[in-house]
């Protein structure tokens, strides 16, 4: 952390040890667009020359979804562990359990280099959004609209790629008000230099997950190599022992993943209704399945241990979402807000352009929700989860997709973004065939719930065969666990791959094969009459809210980097007075409250040191 003089800490990681205890007045701002008059009026900071340039390239953002900082010169990088966690379950053995009993590298020539972990470092954004909207002309179909604004946003990344080398990603912003070209500095030689074991990192594990106060050490370290050598960093956080002080005014730099501050009304509806439930009835699901895998053995236990806890934090998500919108206060504040930007709209001559937009978003629910269920089965893959089948998607799509123009393909397979998935899909990262046949025939037995037995496609996939039975031969017949093999089908000119998957008779490709073009239709349907509706009437309604108010309201977060800032504060909650701060003293004391059975049990080496550590820190 550091300490600047008296008035201001920098919060490094996204959500450390305090989550709660950072009480923002207002989060999510953009580093292009911050709030410099209220943090003025209201704290007197002012930031010196540099230092946003130095608080973003500082920052640091994990490509399997999470936020960090660097800490040092010579490339380490810190980050929760329950970010680090798949990157550790990746590098893990059933000799070397990482992710459970932790690891520390001594020396440089011991840190474990991780199979496909990608860091990004933001350096540079920049404004596209006329550039984006000016591809869409009046009188456009909705498919035409949703191809043009794709092609363009292709085209911009890709001459930024050849531009500068950086890994170039147009973000939309407020739901389509805006668009902003990010160029990224790309880590992929990420090694692990240090990780505590799980038994600290997750303290309290989910009873306790996303409760405060937390007992808990959820960070990791990380270092970033450039050409073998340790890089150098220039902007970096420094340490401060002092830590942050009650009161004081902290920044946190992060890249959260999704909010819907600008949905309407009838759009948290929709969600509170029909998408949540949904959602809901599939993770508690796969929860339900994954215990049971896990209850199976140690090793079982240990090969699903990253993804349960994966859908485990998803399904407290999604129970807290619902729990909000089902609450009448803030759905009735949603509905004052609404109504009195619609009826400033409506009585203001140059703003009625947009009194429609709000009709749009309600015809785009509708198509929503006929659409939800086969496409989260089908596209999503709710129902044909394994990691094998998503390969074999892969595989099958990029060689169609690279027969085209990169402008005209589907985002995930244009040129600019192709690094990475390779990166991803050519991993050596280990894959449990019987995880993947047991999670596969879950995921069947829900197509079947969802799309019906009597369902087409359906009775193609399960080829006259139970869930487990076809999810068996399915997993037990591929060879795409085997990276060599997707390297020989997805690597070469565009001909060659689309010869070589055409020709495989992997029964996992075959899957993907056939399911893709019913997946495809599904998706096309929800990109122009769900997302393309939106976009327009969303970016209608960001621009009504900007005629009003300015660019003071921040934009949903999009997984990009964004500031937030507050005072540490602690809180008071059933009339018992909260501090701002958890102290060591307090996790094994919150061991005994539990009876340190797990997952309040401390390791062995913490309660071996307790006479060593001081309490109170």
């Amino acid at each position: 952390m550091l300490s600047l003089r008296k008035t201001l800490s920098l919060v490094l990681v996204y959500a450390l040890v305090l989550p709660h205890a950072l009480l923002a007045d207002e989060g999510m701002w953009v580093y292009n667009n911050l709030p410099l008059k209220q943090l003025k009026d209201k704290y007197q900071f002012e930031p010196a020359a540099g230092w946003v340039d130095h608080m973003m390239k500082s920052s640091v953002r994990f490509n399997s979804g999470g936020s960090g900082s660097f800490i040092s010169s010579n490339g380490l990088a810190m980050t929760n562990h329950h970010v680090a966690a798949n990157a550790l379950a990746k590098i893990s053995t059933a000799e070397q359990n990482i992710l459970q009993d932790g690891y520390l590298a001594k020396t440089q020539a011991e840190e474990i280099r991780t199979k496909d972990l990608e860091l990004n470092q933001l350096v540079s954004i920049e404004d596209v959004t006329n550039r984006v909207n000016q591809s869409v002309t009046p009188g456009m179909t909705g498919e035409a609209a949703d191809k043009a604004r794709k092609s363009t946003m292709a085209t911009i990344e890709e001459e930024s790629l050849k531009a500068t080398g950086l890994r170039s990603n147009v973000i939309t912003l407020y739901q389509g008000g805006q668009y902003h070209l990010y160029r990224y500095k790309k880590y992929t030689d990420v090694r692990l230099v240090f990780a505590p074991e799980s038994d600290i990192a997750f303290f309290g594990g989910d009873p306790d997950n996303f409760e405060f106060p937390r007992y808990d050490l959820d960070m990791t370290i990380f270092r970033v190599y450039e050409n073998g050598v340790p890089a150098k960093i220039e902007h970096f956080f420094k340490w401060s022992k002092a830590g942050a002080q009650e009161n004081e005014l902290v920044f946190v730099s992060g890249n959260p993943g999704s909010t819907s501050r600008l949905f309407t009304v009838g759009a948290l509806e929709f969600m509170r209704d029909t998408r949540v439930p949904f959602l809901l009835s599939y993770l508690q699901r796969q929860e339900v399945f994954l215990k049971n895998f896990s209850e199976k053995g140690k090793e079982q236990a240990r090969r699903a241990k990253d993804e349960l806890f994966s859908i485990q934090n998803s399904r407290k998500v999604y129970i807290g979402r619902g729990q909000g919108l089902k609450d009448r206060k803030f759905m009735e504040a949603k509905q004052k807000a609404e109504y009195e930007i619609r009826s400033q709209v409506a009585s203001t001559p140059e703003l009625k352009q947009y009194e429609g937009a709000w009709a749009k978003v309600a015809q785009a629910q509708k198509a929503h929700k006929k659409l939800l269920k086969r496409r989260q089965v089908l596209e999503v893959g709710y129902g044909l989860n394994t990691k094998l089948f998503t390969i074999a998607r892969h595989l099958v799509r990029m060689a169609n997709e690279d027969l085209k123009a990169s402008k005209d393909r589907l985002p995930e397979y244009t040129d600019s973004g192709r690094a990475s998935l390779e990166q991803s899909l050519f991993s050596s990262a280990p894959i449990y065939k019987d995880l993947e046949a047991f999670k596969l025939g879950v995921s069947l037995a829900f197509m079947v719930e969802q799309l019906g037995e009597r369902d087409p496609l359906v009775q193609q996939v399960l080829a006259g065969k139970s869930p487990d039975e076809r999810a068996n031969e399915l997993v037990y017949g591929t060879s795409l666990e085997n990276p060599n093999v997707r390297k020989l089908l997805g690597s070469g000119d565009a001909a060659t791959k689309k010869a070589n998957v055409d020709a495989s008779y992997d029964p996992m490709i075959e899957l993907a094969r056939l399911v893709d073009k019913a997946s495809l239709a599904v998706r096309k349907q929800y990109d122009v009459n769900v997302v393309e509706v939106e976009r327009q009437a969303y970016a209608q309604i960001a621009n009504a809210i900007f005629a009003i108010k300015g660019t003071s309201v921040y934009p949903d977060a999009t997984f990009s980097l964004r500031l937030s800032y507050g005072q540490v504060r602690g809180w008071t909650e059933n009339g018992k007075a909260i501090p701002a701060k958890t102290t060591l003293g307090g996790a094994f004391e919150h061991q005994t409250t539990h009876g340190a059975v797990e997952p309040w049990k401390l390791p062995k080496s913490w309660m071996d040191a307790k006479d060593k550590l001081d309490l109170s820190v």
